[in-house]
Formats: structure tokens, C-alpha cells, sequence
């Protein structure tokens, strides 16, 4: 299930590099809410348009297509580094100690096997769409506005490589863990408890009310 995590810090390199890693995440999910600002924007000047003008947006559908890799994956590594996937923790969250990071291992490193799969299928199509040689270096474009579609298609392989350069930090945090053992391990998301979770968010609504 989908759940709030704690990433445990110290001055190791492992830390470092996560929190590197982490200032892009942070920017590209920026970028990806601000994606999805601009095409509410888009949505009320395309309505208005039609209801007031008899004149909608043009290319607004175009819009989206090209906004859509925005949206869906430029925030994934976001959400991989602070363990908010949805996810199915029924067994996985009984274990404990050397048990439990064996097991986070293991799915993360399935994990990262078919994002390399990902990054080799999108990147080709991304090569099938980019040309030199052609006019605003597309071989394909949007139907309406003839926007073309390969900067679109080039974010696909660029996120999923940033969610593979996570994915092996993570990997590489587990098998420190598993090492080193304990319940604390650094640069992985540690999940946190249903009782932990609600004395946060009664935390937030005290805040709130002061």
C-alpha cells in the first residue's frame, strides 16, 4: 500500500550521493506539477474559448499528448526515493532486521532489471522518432498542430534513468544494511508504522489549529 517513509542521513557517501540524487528528483518534480498546472491553465482557456468565443485552444488534445510524459514520469523517481509507489507490503512488512532488507533487495533489484528493459524499449522509440535530417529533426508529429513528438518521447528514457541511477543507490543501501544489520539502514526508505503515521498527522492538524 502507499504510505509515508523516512529516509535516514549521515556524512557517508552513500548519504551524499542520495541527497544529490535527490535535488534532481526534487526538480523534476517540480517540473512535473507545474505540467499539470499549465494544462489546467490550458483546460480553462480551451472551455472558455468554446463557450464564450465559439473558439477552443488550438491543438489542445496535441498539448496533452506532448505533456503527458511530464505528468506520469518525471516524478516516479520522486516517489521511489521516499517509498510512495503503491505497493503490496502484507508479507514483506511481518519481516524484520537482515530478513527484511534481503527482501527489499531483491524486488528493488527486479525493479531495476526491468527499468533497464524500459530505458532500452523507450530510447528506441525515441530513435525511431528522432532525425537530423528532417524538419524540427521529427520523423512524426501531433495530428492537429504537427507539434513534433520526439522531445516527448526523449523524457521517457531520461526519467526512467534517473529512477535507475535511485534504484541502484537503493540497491547498494540494502546491501550495506544487510552487511552491517539493524533496523536503521541510510539512503532507503524505512516505512513507517500505522500508529507513526497517525501521531504525524495528528501532529500536522495540532499545527495547524494553533
Amino acid at each position: 500500500m502507499a504510505g509515508s517513509s523516512a529516509v535516514l542521513e549521515d556524512g557517508s557517501t552513500l548519504s551524499r550521493l542520495d541527497r544529490g540524487i535527490y535535488r534532481i528528483e526534487r526538480f523534476l518534480g517540480v517540473i512535473s506539477g507545474l505540467s499539470v498546472l499549465a494544462l489546467m491553465l490550458l483546460a480553462v482557456v480551451s472551455v472558455s474559448g468554446r463557450n464564450f468565443f465559439n473558439a477552443p485552444l488550438p491543438g489542445y488534445v496535441d498539448w496533452i499528448q506532448i505533456a503527458m510524459p511530464l505528468i506520469a514520469f518525471l516524478g516516479i523517481s520522486f516517489a521511489q526515493r521516499d517509498g510512495t509507489h503503491i505497493r503490496m507490503d502484507i508479507v514483506i512488512g511481518r519481516l524484520k532486521g537482515r530478513a527484511l532488507w534481503t527482501a527489499e533487495l531483491l524486488t528493488t533489484l527486479a525493479t531495476l532489471l526491468l527499468i533497464a528493459l524500459l530505458i532500452w524499449g523507450s530510447w528506441a522509440h525515441f530513435g525511431r522518432s528522432f532525425d537530423w535530417n528532417a524538419p524540427n529533426f521529427s520523423r512524426d508529429s501531433t495530428i492537429d498542430i504537427g507539434l513534433p513528438l520526439w522531445p516527448a518521447k526523449l523524457l521517457v528514457p531520461v526519467a526512467f534513468s534517473v529512477m535507475a541511477l535511485r534504484l541502484t543507490l537503493q540497491l547498494w543501501g540494502y546491501v550495506v544494511a544487510i552487511v552491517k544489520g539493524g533496523d536503521e539502514p541510510i539512503a532507503v526508505p524505512l516505512m513507517k508504522s500505522a500508529a507513526e503515521l497517525a501521531a504525524e498527522e495528528a501532529e500536522h492538524v495540532s499545527a495547524l489549529d494553533r
